[in-house]
């Protein structure tokens, strides 16, 4: 047993999309960046830098980089790790994820992270705090003891605990007992949760999320002749007073990975501030005459969006439409299987014990940063209305601020790791050292 109420424990989200790491007992993350990371191949970096010595000593001053431990079959490559890092366009620099479908792949790139957390956001010895990591709701145990490997024989954290996100959305809200939407960057995802555990075998999940969503709408605007330009790529001059003109810039070592990095920040942005969702099923026709909303991207150039708006968000309850988004077909092969967002709320409940279906249809909780999307509740609430059955009371939940929303797990976690009847809980390092990893499972069901 760890009694650690001395110290505050530190709690980390590592989503698909972005990383959320802050002190337990506050009611937001202290630190939040992406879960992306770029990544140089050292041959490139080297060959580079016998051209322009000068340029490498000036990134290697910029405290961003991180040299991971050599990985024999990875060769050496170099990770820039957080916003600003990311921010800054290197050569032959790649933009990749941790994650494979949901599930971590690249655990270098996680321990990169977390350190990243620690030593550059925190600025915490992570020795001193016990650790509470939330995971997704069917996270393999062979994922949960790597993780506690990593935690106890690199970082030695004196304690650890591993809470599943949709438990820790539901103890933010309040509620042992509820049906968790969590719509995410990778994936969305429904779990219920019932008397602080989830339901395993009534968990649904479906590939669209919001990155999806940022897909179909840069795609979009491209089939109609809509150019984003990155951030990089150009440089506005004063032509006359207060009237700029953007010039382009050429770099031809930019990474493709890295290009559609810097668009999709940007087409993310117009996603969240002009798309929200149709009241009904979007139909072609009804939505022919709706008026433009004007949008300036980076290089100054404005653009008008019509039924994009109300199409893209639609995805995510009719995944077919996807496929009518010119460059989008590829999504056909495994379209049929993707259920939309009401039936997968409606299957998931049906697999739940008859005596608690009531229940769960009167507590869905929306979470995640998509879920901050404008009238996604009430268009989740009335379908729900048209197909479950009569006898059920569906309450849509949803917290009306939009930090809670987008960080609601990590407030979990937080109310979680700051209760004095949890400090029994913690998988302490003392346990880890006399029953190994395995007993992870033991502790954190």
């Amino acid at each position: 047993m760890y009694g650690g109420d001395e110290v505050s424990a530190i709690v980390i989200d590592l989503g698909s999309h972005t990383c959320k790491a802050g002190y337990a007992g506050e009611d937001a993350p202290k630190a939040v960046f992406p879960s992306v990371v770029g990544s140089i191949d050292q041959m490139e970096v080297d060959d580079a830098a016998n051209t322009d010595t000068n340029s490498g000593a000036a990134m290697e001053a910029k405290g961003n980089v991180k040299t991971p431990d050599s990985d024999k079959n990875k060769g050496k490559r170099k990770l820039y790790v957080g916003s600003q890092a990311l921010g800054y366009r290197r050569d032959h620099m790649e933009v990749i994820s941790p994650f494979k479908d949901g599930i971590v792949a690249d655990w270098e790139i996680v321990d990169n992270i977390w350190d990243h957390a620690f030593r550059e956001c925190l600025l915490i010895d992570p020795t001193e705090h016990p650790m509470l990591l939330a995971e997704p709701s069917s996270n393999p145990q062979q994922q949960r003891e790597r993780a506690a490997e990593l935690m106890f024989e690199k970082y030695k954290v004196p304690a650890l605990f591993l809470a599943k996100n949709a438990v820790l959305t539901s103890f933010a809200s309040g509620r042992a007992t509820s049906l968790v939407v969590d719509c995410g960057g990778g994936s969305t995802t429904v779990a219920p949760v019932h008397d602080g555990y989830v339901l395993q075998k009534a968990v649904a999940t479906s590939p669209i999320g919001g990155d999806f969503l940022t897909d179909c709408l840069l795609k979009s605007l491209e089939s109609k002749g809509v150019k984003i330009k990155p951030r990089y790529s150009f440089k506005r001059k004063e032509v006359r007073p207060g009237e700029f003109q953007p010039f382009d810039i050429d770099f031809p070592s930019t990474t493709e990975s890295y290009r559609l990095y810097s668009q999709r920040v940007i087409a993310s942005d117009i996603k969240d501030s002009v798309c929200r969702a149709p009241d009904s099923p979007y139909d072609e026709s009804a939505y022919a005459n709706i008026p433009m909303t004007p949008y300036e991207l980076p290089d100054g150039q404005t653009i008008e969006i019509g039924a994009d708006r109300f199409k893209i968000p639609d995805v995510l309850f009719n995944p077919s439409l996807a496929q009518t988004i010119p460059g989008m077909e590829s999504f056909s092969e495994f379209a049929t299987s993707v259920r939309g967002l009401s039936q997968m709320v409606i299957e998931s409940i049906n697999k739940c014990d008859v005596d608690i279906r009531r229940e769960l249809f009167s507590s869905i909780l929306l979470a995640g940063g998509t879920a901050s999307m404008q009238q996604l509740k009430e268009r989740l609430e009335k379908d729900l209305l048209e197909e479950s059955p009569q006898a059920a009371r569906v309450k849509v939940l949803a917290s009306g601020n939009t930090t809670e929303r987008r960080f609601s797990v990590w407030i979990g976690g937080s109310i979680l790791a700051s209760l004095g009847s949890f400090q029994q809980m913690w998988f302490s390092k003392t346990e880890y050292e006399e029953h190994g990893a395995s007993y992870v499972q033991r502790k954190c069901p």
